[in-house]
């Protein structure tokens, strides 16, 4: 049974139902609200996002460069799953749940590396870098037991760019990664993703739900003047653009000299692009720059945020050049995080049920909520 029909069968759906069907996703920008403030607090909505939403969507899992080799494998987490991604003997790139079929123990416990096969360290039972088991220590008189059925159970995977991404559960007539992503595929050719270099990882844990994250990335630049003084010096805000796809949004400004040199030194170019994939995966690019931006759901109220920085120079001559780079978006995650968690203090407000929306600025916050919206109705 999947996780998301097992999840309807428990489901109290009736209050549920009345929060979704709460949210009318046919009103224009102009008449449109934002979705209930409960479906940022209520833990059944938190719930049916994990089994529905992360579930069924594709997401960033893992970099192609850390996957050159046979048995290079990396673990992350999708919708609570454990999961790991790796490179078969055959040069093939698959995904797995990172969980042994004998007692359910992780079988990869490093956040990345390189094995032979993959061996859960618990009772040493052993897989193929295909997902076969090899290996059951002590088991020659268990009866019953096949061991071509009790291999590690396999994912999607496939690959966009530099990245691979993956999916846990497919529902007939679901997207291949290329139909998800849409014309964002076409939109990236021209940008050469493949001459920027990975250079280093941070990680944020905020005190609000993951929708609020997104909400505050997807406001059009609203908040830029207000809370991000730097950033604002460099962006020409009067000519910011939103544009939506089916599935993603991009933010676009021209890039001005500003008066924060420390800012302007490190974010330059010709225009700054700020994409979103839905439901929780955001791409910026400057001009020999990018970072990229994983929310992952922990609970209803605390979220991480996964930081990836990337430059065309990674060399050690380039090195501190690209760490004031770091600290500027360090900067700027601090800033957003501090709202952001009170924004989520005031959506336990009983003064607060829902806000309307700037047609000029949040158009991609209204797609955001029409795509979870269309989703969590298939649930309910």
């Amino acid at each position: 049974m999947k996780r998301s029909d097992e999840f309807a069968k428990q489901l109290h759906a009736g209050d549920v139902r009345t929060q979704i069907d709460s949210y009318d996703p046919t009103l224009p920008l102009d008449q449109a609200s934002t979705i209930p403030a409960t479906w940022y607090t209520d833990k059944r909505i938190f719930a049916l996002e994990q089994a529905i939403v992360f579930s069924s969507s594709w997401h960033f899992a893992a970099r192609v460069d850390q996957l050159m080799n046979a048995g290079d494998y990396v673990t992350t987490e999708i919708a609570g799953e454990p999961i790991v991604i790796v490179r078969g003997s055959d040069d093939q790139i698959r995904g797995f749940f990172n969980a042994c079929r004998h007692h359910a123990a992780a079988v990869m416990t490093e956040p990345a590396g390189n094995a032979p096969q993959m061996r859960c360290p618990y009772h040493g039972w052993t897989y193929s870098l295909e997902g076969e088991l090899k290996g059951t220590p002590d088991f020659n008189d268990v009866c019953n037991f096949n061991r071509a059925e009790n291999g590690l159970l396999p994912i999607e995977t496939a690959i966009w760019e530099q990245w691979v991404f993956a999916r846990i559960e497919k529902a007939s007539g679901d997207a291949t990664l290329d139909q998800f992503l849409g014309d964002l595929v076409n939109q990236f050719r021209p940008f050469d993703i493949s001459s920027l270099h990975w250079f280093e990882r941070r990680a944020y844990t905020l005190n609000c739900n993951w929708k609020v994250f997104v909400d505050n990335y997807l406001d059009g630049g609203y908040h830029v003047p207000h809370l991000h003084k730097g950033l604002d010096s460099v962006l020409d805000y009067s000519h910011y653009t939103i544009e939506n796809g089916e599935r993603f949004c991009l933010q676009s400004s021209p890039i001005v000299s500003g008066d924060d040199e420390e800012v302007g030194s490190v974010r330059s170019g010709q225009r700054a692009l700020y994409y979103w994939l839905y439901p929780n995966f955001m791409i910026n690019l400057y001009e020999g720059v990018m970072d990229t931006n994983l929310i992952r759901p922990i609970t209803v109220d605390r979220t991480q945020v996964i930081f990836d920085f990337y430059f065309t120079d990674v060399s050690e001559t380039a090195r501190e050049h690209n760490r004031a780079s770091v600290e500027i978006g360090e900067r700027i995650q601090q800033e957003d995080l501090d709202i952001c968690e009170s924004v989520q203090r005031g959506l336990g407000s009983r003064a607060y049920k829902a806000g309307r929306l700037s047609v000029r600025r949040e158009a991609g916050e209204h797609l955001f909520h029409r795509l979870l919206h269309a989703h969590l109705k298939t649930a309910v």
